[in-house]
């Protein structure tokens, strides 16, 4: 299929360029690795949902639609059915119910500088044997005594990706499990959802929603292994059933996870449609196209990764920003996000400003070293 002849589940198409219109920023963002911009039908959902509830007129079930919507759009991104989808508001709580299912002594492996809210949900749970290691020694130090390996698929400082084949594959010999974090990967990079047992991601970033939405999903087996200890009303089998009084009664799927929805930030599904009707494979040449560009410009050797990190001068960001160009710094270095809201222009843009800055740099250091 061609760029104008991509089609999803529910018969509907739309083209790189269509949804390139949806959006409406007036920078070269590239930023989306610390929040998405909007499409312009999930922003209008936002706040109509705001004009409602300031007008008395919001329903109290009327957010129900919204969540449902987002959680089977997120199920179909990813490639899992909606009935192994829970929804909440961060990644670090679904992270906390799996800390919370390992007996004492476990081990778990995790890569050395991975996001925090991966990180510290285990490092906190007490009687835990928390090993890091560097990112690309991870899948070899998987081995018999090793019970869950908790990573990102994407690492949110540089966008280095790690070896989710090699990773499960070496995860399934050794009889671990193995907990994914794919905040800076779903919504452009293809993964292997089937394959692991657990997987999270914040919504806030390359699924273009607002803060407020995050999901787990997993094997059914996993799933069972998580204790509810979050157990809320919008978990329940029958949510307006679930309101007040014992006895217990949980959905019997990943809903029994949910958390009470963040109203208006559940007004994502939008954004999540939009990306579904593009498709990830769509997405995925497009970014890393971009990323690409971005890198033969600078000097750089080709990537794999829609996130590009460069080391640079103090103050790069701000020079940037006052261009009209939007990126972030991040361990020391200036972190660029493609997506699908960015264009060749943008990329042309950002790289014409950056390179004279890298240029004096290096010529500075080497006059640095000459002076020694």
């Amino acid at each position: 299929m061609g760029d104008d002849d991509r089609m999803n589940s529910d018969g509907t198409t739309i083209s790189l360029r269509e949804a390139q219109r949806e959006f409406t920023a007036g920078v070269a963002y590239l930023n989306t690795a610390t929040y998405g911009l909007p499409p312009r039908a999930a922003h209008e959902a936002v706040l109509a949902a705001e004009r409602d509830r300031a007008a008395g007129l919001m329903a109290a079930r009327g957010p129900d639609t919204a969540v449902t919507r987002s959680r089977e759009a997120f199920a179909r991104i990813v490639g899992l059915p909606a009935s192994r989808v829970a929804g909440g508001a961060q990644v670090s709580y679904f992270v906390g119910l799996v800390a919370a299912s390992l007996p004492d002594g476990a081990r778990v492996l995790v890569a050395e500088g991975d996001f925090t809210s991966l990180l510290f949900p285990f490092l906190a749970r007490p009687g835990l044997d928390v090993r890091a290691v560097p990112l690309d020694t991870i899948v070899d130090r998987i081995d018999a005594g090793t019970d869950l390996v908790a990573v990102s698929a994407v690492q949110s400082a540089d966008g280095r990706i790690v070896a989710m084949d090699d990773l499960t594959r070496a995860a399934r010999a050794h009889g671990a499990r193995v907990l994914l974090d794919v905040t800076q990967a779903a919504g452009w990079l293809p993964l292997p959802a089937d394959r692991v047992d657990w997987l999270v991601c914040g919504g806030y970033k390359w699924l273009l929603g607002p803060r407020g939405t995050a999901f787990l999903a997993g094997t059914e087996e996993a799933l069972a292994a998580l204790p509810p200890v979050g157990a809320s009303w919008y978990g329940g089998a029958d949510i307006w059933d679930s309101i007040y009084g014992t006895p217990l009664r949980l959905a019997a799927d990943a809903r029994r996870f949910d958390l009470s929805p963040v109203w208006a930030s559940w007004a994502h599904a939008p954004a999540l449609e939009l990306l579904e009707r593009v498709g990830v494979p769509a997405i995925h040449a497009h970014d890393v196209a971009l990323a690409r560009r971005f890198r033969a410009a600078l000097g750089l050797p080709p990537g794999d990764s829609a996130i590009v990190s460069v080391p640079v001068p103090d103050g790069t960001a701000e020079r940037l920003r006052d261009a009209g160009v939007v990126a972030a710094v991040r361990a020391g270095r200036l972190r660029c996000a493609f997506h699908l809201s960015t264009t060749e222009d943008d990329v042309d843009r950002a790289a014409a400003l950056l390179a004279p800055i890298l240029d004096a740099a290096a010529a500075r250091g080497k006059e640095d070293l000459t002076s020694r």
